[in-house]
């Protein structure tokens, strides 16, 4: 996360700012709520049927936070399945329940979710919601840990994007 954001930064920074052709085929990327402010704060608002053309290094970029999201989401075994876990305990396992619920529910919404849909709902399949058993999974967690959890959420909504590719 924090090795994208100097890419982040020059890719927005290096776009091209375009008139979109309403009749014209494109490809749209979601713009998680990190990209709209560096594209806010380097680009500014940008005119009514305008968009950008964004520079290789940004899209490498915005690829580093779709990554980030999923792998932050709370379920099982993805990093922010661990998380949860460490924050929530055995409780953790509805939270992934929800998780689940609500990426297929994404998938009416956006196609583009189809597959993480799928590889989760696998997951659940074959691992379960639950968490293997951790050695001290009874001592609450410190501050520290709990700041970093609260970061790591943080990351997680600064990166996520409800919509990440739609076709025009």
């Amino acid at each position: 996360f924090i090795a994208l954001l100097p890419f982040l930064y020059y890719g927005v920074a290096h776009s091209t700012v375009v008139q979109i052709d309403p009749q014209a085929p494109v490809i749209w990327l979601g713009e998680p709520l990190l990209f709209k402010a560096v594209k806010w704060m380097t680009i500014g608002t940008l005119p009514e049927g305008a968009d950008i053309v964004i520079h290789p290094m940004g899209m490498a970029a915005w690829f580093g936070m779709l990554a980030t999201a999923l792998n932050l989401m709370p379920f099982g075994q993805l990093d922010g399945g661990h998380i949860a876990y460490a924050a929530f305990g055995p409780r953790s396992k509805y939270v992934s329940m929800v998780t689940l619920a609500i990426a297929i529910s994404l998938t009416f919404w956006s196609l583009s979710w189809i597959s993480m849909s799928i590889m989760l709902t696998a997951m659940a399949w074959f691992l379960g919601f639950g968490h293997p058993y951790v050695i001290d999974e009874h001592e609450p967690l410190d501050t520290r840990r709990k700041a970093i959890a609260l970061f790591a959420l943080i990351m997680f909504i600064l990166c996520f994007t409800p919509v990440p590719v739609e076709i025009f």
